[in-house]
């Protein structure tokens, strides 16, 4: 057999061995990095309806205090009338629901100028309200926190707490929204489904009117229809939640609660 090749021939040998020497660890150090960086892409957010509960269609709540004279600063005393709905029960589907529970069941949710609720597990207790003009909105709620949405489970009233200098007064005809979920803070099992709930006073929502806007850490959800939903694939640490309620053309709508932003926290 005859070895003998031409010096054209050896050189084009020692080069297609050096490509293919050079270009193979590129080969396999690319394809680890797209690895990696499948492995660090963060799932997506998603917001869904909530189905299936309880309805309580028969459930009520009213006010028996206060009332509508002015109040002294400091504890004032609530007392409510609570019909067809136990306080202090677990919501039957509580433990199939995926939602954070609270262990003391079934509550009121009281609400003062749209900030964070207090949970009452009780129909009478005390709370703290400073000086000034305020506006209450208590409604009964799921044990997992949840907004029990017919027209007779809900309270929203103002009062004014001692002698402010101002008088304000809120237009109960307008619409109106409140935020209640998520709040606070999240961990363990908690974290994998947040329930957004809110309140909706004078307003329908439509596919072609009136909408709520949530923009959650950045990603924007359109909501056309008032229903509990679930926002799944958060990532751990600080979570923003933006509501805005909006007419049929995109625009805010006027009012004191309409646009509310709050910041929750999950961790492991």
């Amino acid at each position: 057999m005859n070895y003998n090749i031409s010096k054209r021939q050896l050189l084009t040998l020692i080069v297609s061995c050096a490509i293919f020497a050079c270009s193979a660890p590129k080969q396999e150090e690319s394809a680890d990095m797209e690895e990696v960086v499948a492995e660090e892409a963060p799932a997506p957010i998603t917001l869904s309806k909530v189905s299936g509960s309880p309805e309580y269609a028969d459930a009520s709540l009213a006010m028996v205090s206060p009332g509508d004279s002015p109040l002294d600063t400091g504890a004032i005393s609530f007392n409510f009338t609570v019909e067809n709905y136990e306080l202090g029960a677990q919501t039957g589907d509580a433990g199939s629901k995926g939602l954070a529970n609270s262990g003391k069941g079934q509550h009121i949710h009281l609400i003062v100028d749209n900030g964070p609720y207090s949970a009452h597990y009780e129909s009478q207790f005390n709370k703290n309200l400073e000086e000034g003009n305020h506006v209450l909105l208590a409604f009964l709620s799921r044990s997992y926190h949840e907004s029990v949405k017919n027209p007779n489970a809900f309270v929203v009233k103002q009062v004014t707490v001692g002698n402010p200098a101002e008088t304000a007064e809120v237009d109960f005809e307008a619409p109106h929204m409140f935020y209640s979920r998520p709040k606070g803070a999240y961990s363990g099992d908690d974290t994998k489904n947040l329930l957004l709930d809110f309140y909706l006073l004078n307003v329908n929502l439509s596919a072609d009117g009136y909408k709520v806007r949530a923009t959650i850490n950045g990603e924007e959800f359109m909501i056309d229809e008032w229903a509990p939903h679930q926002i799944e694939g958060l990532p751990l640490g600080e979570v923003t939640v933006k509501l805005e309620l909006i007419d049929a053309e995109g625009n805010n709508v006027p009012g004191p609660f309409n646009t509310v932003e709050r910041t929750v926290t999950l961790t492991e």
